[in-house]
């Protein structure tokens, strides 16, 4: 069985959460969306009834007293058939050049609240009461200018807000930290090695042949059990990682593509394009004009 990291070994200075949207909602019947794939994480605390919500790795049941824990970037669907309420807090992950925990992790989808749990969720809406949504509906809040407006808005806040925000985010966000595993199911060191190096260095050119010499293995061989350790060729993942990075400065930002293009390493904007389009089925200008609707 291989080996996978727990994630107490990452440090603090890598969390960059940031509350993007915290209120409560109640529906009876009407919290019904298919398909819903945001930049965003969600996290969730059920008060009354139930609902399901759907994802790739299965569908789940949401009852009261748990909290429910939705990354970034996973397409999903939502069913209620009567009375729901729930608290519900928006997730924004600052990493420009910083590997991304919430994409590098995988956490339970489920786990049970604390008894002090509602008084956060409470406290955290006490105070940042401008941060509930104005609808339940995504394609009305989960679209570029909505979120740009949401992350400057963020910015502008009063700093003990921030630090208080900020630590009550990070006590709720610590349940699913509890039983959290890396994504990379691997055991060879040198091959953890080679993939924390590339996640921290997606804004630059990085050469097979440099990451087969850190790791003491001549190309041919690092190839080979980087293909067998995660799946991918190095090749494959370092694009992989790059237009994943791309994907959200492209929907939480105004940067024009080009600077995004540096920002994740390619000087030529035209094999940026190509990379991109191979990796969404896009071009970056029509994915950011699909996510102003």
């Amino acid at each position: 069985m291989l080996f996978k990291p727990r994630i107490m070994n990452i440090s603090i200075e890598q969390l960059q959460l940031f509350t993007l949207n915290v209120g409560y909602a109640c529906h009876n019947g009407d919290w019904n969306w298919k398909d819903v794939r945001s930049p965003f994480a969600r996290l969730y605390l059920v008060t009354e009834g139930t609902a399901r919500i759907s994802l790739p790795k299965g569908d789940y049941q949401l009852t009261p007293g748990n909290l429910y824990f939705i990354p970034p970037f996973v397409t999903h669907s939502y069913q209620c058939d009567s009375l729901f309420t729930h608290y519900y807090i928006h997730i924004y992950e600052k990493n420009d050049t910083s590997p991304s925990i919430l994409e590098e992790f995988d956490f339970p989808v489920e786990t049970p609240a604390s008894p002090h749990d509602i008084d956060l969720f409470k406290r955290l809406l006490y105070i940042n009461p401008f941060l509930k949504l104005p609808a339940s509906n995504p394609k009305i809040y989960d679209n570029q200018p909505s979120l740009i407006s949401n992350i400057e808005l963020n910015l502008r806040r009063p700093f003990c807000d921030k630090v208080e925000s900020r630590g009550i985010l990070y006590i709720l966000f610590s349940r699913f930290l509890k039983r959290a595993v890396a994504k990379a199911d691997t055991s060879d060191s040198r091959i953890l090695q080679a993939v924390a190096y590339i996640r921290r260095h997606l804004n630059v050119p990085l050469d097979v042949n440099i990451l087969a010499h850190d790791a003491c293995m001549s190309k041919d061989h690092f190839i080979r059990v980087f293909r067998q350790e995660t799946g991918d060729t190095p090749k494959a993942y370092v694009i992989k990682k790059k237009m994943e990075s791309a994907e959200q400065f492209i929907v939480t930002s105004d940067r024009p593509i080009k600077e995004i293009a540096r920002m994740v390493g390619y000087d030529d904007c035209s094999h940026f394009n190509k990379a991109f389009k191979a990796f969404a089925g896009v071009t970056p200008a029509t994915y950011r004009e699909q996510h102003r609707e």
